[in-house]
């Protein structure tokens, strides 16, 4: 049952990522049928992350007044309604208010599908649970990927942009016979009921022991309806773990990574890379990458840590996105498949790290009466800083070059450097119920209060 709650919360990170990575290999068949400016083309690019700060706040206000569950099932609705209507754009406008409706999917479900997946999972797999979600990310950008290969030499972009139909139906069938998270049962009084659910992800533990669990979710659950209050974030120990969690998605959206999967294949061209094939099939490749690595963190994240990896993703980043700046101010093309290698080594160290870990530690890090704002908040700044990456990135290639904006990312993971060393907690192997007050007690020195 775990392994199958895990795999359907994870479906809608595949979702997350078809919608995200379709769009790289359809622009330039688009742009045969649309007439963009530089505006209208960051817009239409970044509609998908500016969606998605709706949705995150929607997400905020009603995640832990209907639970998870009815959240994912909307969810899945609005990725059917969105995929349906791209499928059937008539204008640029009428495709950005379509991913529009995609991006507040997005941004409900990369908000509560974490929550779902860390508040089911025992603590010992939890890392790998919750990484799930990202793993699927990956593979959904994959297979963006592949079928925008599949169906460029016909330049059917809307079989493109309609193909996460499918997968949006099959989430929706799944999550309307999934059960609701045992901690949010518990939040609303019904312990039976969580007891249940417990059993049967957790089948070999005694009925002893789930009891002991309920009863630890039911300790922690507040008794002072002031407690679930935004004041509380006033107290320094929530507000290091609440700016810890925003500003690792800063650092993960201002590396630079949206802008490669969505520009990817331009990215190429500008490198020195010919022909609209070779640019799409090198975009898969980086998109193979970027699962198998995250594959490789997941079987890592539990076994080395959270904070190890975030330090050695940032410290790789950099080196990466250095070289690549360089390569572009250079301007050889004899040199493309060099800034290729460049490319794959970024993809290398942020799918270990930057990627999966960001949403692994929002999903841990606050109690349980403070999560769902704790997540909502982190969740925004991810997907404010997603929009502002993904929409400037063709102003300021123009008009800095490329050189200079990748140069501005490495610069970005430099500062995460620096910043993982000094703040990054480690959270591996602890109960949701202990994080916060553990690391209180061992490393206040690293809460950037």
């Amino acid at each position: 049952m775990l392994i199958l709650l895990a795999v359907l919360a994870a479906m809608f990170g595949f979702l997350f990522g078809t919608d995200q990575g379709v769009i790289s290999g359809a622009l330039p068949f688009l742009k045969k049928d649309f007439v963009f400016s530089v505006q209208s083309e960051g817009f239409m690019t970044g509609a998908v992350p500016f969606g998605a700060i709706f949705g995150a706040i929607a997400a905020l206000l009603y995640v832990d007044r209907f639970g998870r569950r009815p959240m994912l099932i909307f969810s899945s609705l609005l990725f059917a309604a969105g995929s349906l209507a791209a499928a059937l754009a008539f204008s640029v406008w009428s495709l950005t208010a379509a991913r529009l409706i995609i991006g507040m999917a997005i941004g409900v479900s990369s908000l509560v599908a974490p929550m779902y997946l860390a508040e089911i999972a025992p603590a010992r797999v939890r890392g790998a649970v919750v990484s799930a979600f990202q793993l699927m990310i990956t593979v959904g950008i994959l297979a963006a990927f592949l079928i925008d290969w599949a169906f460029s030499f016909s330049g059917a972009w809307r079989m493109m942009l309609g193909f996460s139909l499918v997968p949006a139906c099959l989430c929706l069938a799944g999550i309307l016979k999934a059960p609701e998270s045992p901690r949010w049962l518990v939040l609303a009084g019904r312990k039976d009921e969580a007891g249940k659910v417990l059993t049967s992800v957790q089948p070999e533990l005694a009925q002893e022991d789930i009891g002991k669990i309920v009863q630890e979710i039911e300790d922690s659950r507040p008794s002072d309806p002031k407690s679930e209050s935004w004041s509380n974030f006033k107290d320094p120990r929530l507000r290091g773990l609440l700016i810890f969690s925003v500003a690792a998605f800063f650092l993960q959206q201002f590396s630079g990574i949206n802008v490669i999967l969505s520009y990817a294949p331009q990215i190429l061209e500008r490198a020195g890379l010919s022909g609209l094939a070779n640019e799409l099939i090198a975009t898969a490749g980086i998109g193979a990458l970027n699962v198998a690595v995250t594959v490789l963190s997941m079987i890592v994240v539990d076994r080395l840590g959270r904070r190890p990896l975030f330090i050695f993703g940032f410290a790789g980043a950099f080196v990466s996105l250095a070289l690549i700046a360089i390569l572009f101010e250079v301007n050889d093309p004899s040199l493309a498949f060099v800034t290729l290698a460049g490319l794959f080594a970024f993809v290398f160290f942020f799918a270990i790290s930057l990627g999966p870990l960001p949403w692994l530690y929002m999903a841990e890090l606050f109690p349980l009466a403070l999560r769902g704002k704790g997540m909502a908040v982190a969740s925004l700044a991810n997907w404010v800083c997603n929009f502002l990456v993904v929409f400037l990135f063709p102003a300021l290639a123009a008009g800095l070059g490329e050189g200079m904006t990748f140069g501005l990312f490495a610069l970005c993971c430099a500062f995460g450097l620096w910043f993982s060393w000094s703040f990054a907690p480690e959270t591996r192997g602890i109960a949701l119920e202990e994080i916060d007050q553990t690391i209180a007690d061992e490393a206040p020195a690293r809460t950037p209060a």
